[in-house]
């Protein structure tokens, strides 16, 4: 097989291919093997007509687009490998010549990688952030486990108001007419937590248990259902129920019930150095975010289209998932919401373009700077992992191979390393010291469909942990 590569433009080229007439002849046996099975030709059963009968009746053309189907792919990829080029779009593909007896002739139109021109990214001043620990943010995290552990207390006498839970009925009516989806009995619904119609909770507040309410609302005009967007709606609604929190009193009971501690001091002291422990990763994680954006911002990058919509449909799948570990999802978001899944994606865009470009960026300062990752910095993240999910590496490694992840790995140690590269390179000063970073313009050409080869983009090292969830929900799975 020959293949050549020509630049065309910026990040578009034209792969072009020529492949032996021998492999065009496996590629059109392999198509007789398939389509034989579902020929129908009198005197044969299905699958028993020989070759030469099945060529003169449907003629050896009948089997191109199917050998063409077989073979693509196989010498595309070979192509790709051969040229040394690195996709990130999928081709579009002119088929020049394809006939029995003569090579494979195709042309392809590839979008790949662009070139990244860094700019400086040694000694690169970055803010500090302080990991100090405030009495007010020590009181805050206590008023947070104090309404962690409140017990919800029925309440007879008084009316609902914001933060109480009411268990309630409620059928909604658009011009008198019930709608599907507007109706639910005894429902727990926390007042102020915005999980309804703008202005439901705000109505239910004031009323009390046994009280029956006709509330009105109208529906965003970007509901995700067409037919209530905009929409007036009367809900009839029953409280069968109201909830009111009951703090517990901060003492050493308190500190005995919710830790291992005997008394509110020595609980406090010990959720100050947790504080402290978490504030101190916050504020390694700002500064490295500060620095990787200050360091893409600084270089030269045109980012294809396609790209940017890959990392889009990451976020949109990693959003989900993380929706599920809470017992949601997409779709019931979207109901809440009001949301459709193209909002979300316009709303994503640009973080997306940064983390691609980002990413770009890590990945040419790891080429400057000759950064690798060896095979004792896989086994010592595979050993991390197996210790923090109870199993053995051996079993952690397997479990990528199966979700197709270990080459994701790969590429997550090398933007840790690198990022870790640039930190001891960078220079820590006061916020108001810290120099703002220049924009560029740039251009964006636009691309087609999905990647061969994709890049998983990362915003810092406290992002790259992608592959350990796979592994978790590979276990869950199990």
């Amino acid at each position: 097989m020959k293949a050549t590569w020509e630049k065309i433009e910026k990040n578009l080229g034209v792969l072009e291919v020529e492949v032996e007439a021998e492999r065009v002849a496996a590629a059109l046996d392999k198509a007789f093997q398939k389509v034989v099975k579902k020929a129908n030709v009198p005197g044969f059963r299905k699958g028993k007509v020989p070759r030469p009968i099945f060529e003169a009746r449907f003629g050896v053309e009948s089997l191109y687009q199917d050998a063409i189907d077989i073979l693509l792919p196989e010498v595309y990829s070979e192509a790709v490998d051969q040229t040394d080029i690195f996709p990130v779009d999928r081709p579009e593909v002119d088929v020049e010549q394809f006939e029995k007896g003569q090579p494979f002739k195709f042309k392809a139109k590839v979008t790949v990688k662009p070139e990244v021109k860094l700019g400086d990214y040694k000694g690169v001043e970055v803010p500090a952030v302080s990991a100090e620990v405030s009495e007010d943010e020590l009181n805050e995290e206590l008023e947070r486990l104090q309404q962690r552990h409140a017990e919800l207390v029925v309440i007879d006498e008084e009316a609902a108001k914001n933060g109480d839970t009411t268990v309630i009925d409620f059928e909604g009516f658009v011009d008198g007419v019930a709608f599907e989806g507007g109706k639910g009995e005894r429902h727990s619904l926390e007042l102020g937590s915005n999980s309804f119609i703008p202005g439901f909770e705000d109505q239910v507040v004031g009323m009390a248990t046994g009280d029956f309410k006709d509330i009105t609302v109208t529906f965003p005009e970007t509901y995700h259902a067409e037919e209530l967007a905009g929409k007036e709606a009367v809900f009839k609604v029953k409280v069968h129920e109201i909830k009111r929190k009951q703090l517990p009193e901060l003492d050493d009971e308190f500190a005995k019930d919710v830790s291992e501690f005997d008394t509110l001091d020595e609980f406090k002291e010990d959720l100050k150095k947790q504080l402290q422990s978490r504030k101190e990763q916050e504020a390694k994680g700002a500064r490295e975010a500060a620095l990787v954006d200050k360091i893409g911002e600084s270089a030269e990058v045109e980012i294809p289209e396609a790209m940017v919509r890959n990392e889009v449909e990451n976020m949109v799948r990693d959003f989900d998932n993380r929706l599920r570990s809470q017992g949601m999802n997409l779709e019931l978001y979207m109901n809440f919401s009001g949301q459709t899944v193209d909002d979300l994606r316009a709303q994503m865009k640009d973080d997306a373009e940064k983390r691609v470009r980002n990413n770009l960026v890590l990945e040419q300062i790891a080429k400057a700077e000759e950064i690798k990752v060896s095979q004792e910095d896989v086994d010592k993240e595979l050993a991390e992992m197996a210790e923090a999910y109870k199993r053995s590496p051996e079993e952690i490694r397997n479990i990528l191979a199966a979700n197709r992840s270990l080459g994701s790995l790969n590429e997550e140690i090398l933007i840790r390393k690198t990022i870790d590269f640039l930190l001891e390179n960078s220079k820590e000063v006061p916020a108001e010291e810290a120099e703002a970073p220049k924009a560029k313009e740039e251009s964006k050409p636009a691309a087609k469909k999905t990647t061969k080869k994709s890049t998983k983009a990362a915003e810092s090292k406290a992002d790259a942990d992608a592959d350990k969830k796979e592994a978790e929900e590979a276990k869950d799975e199990e």
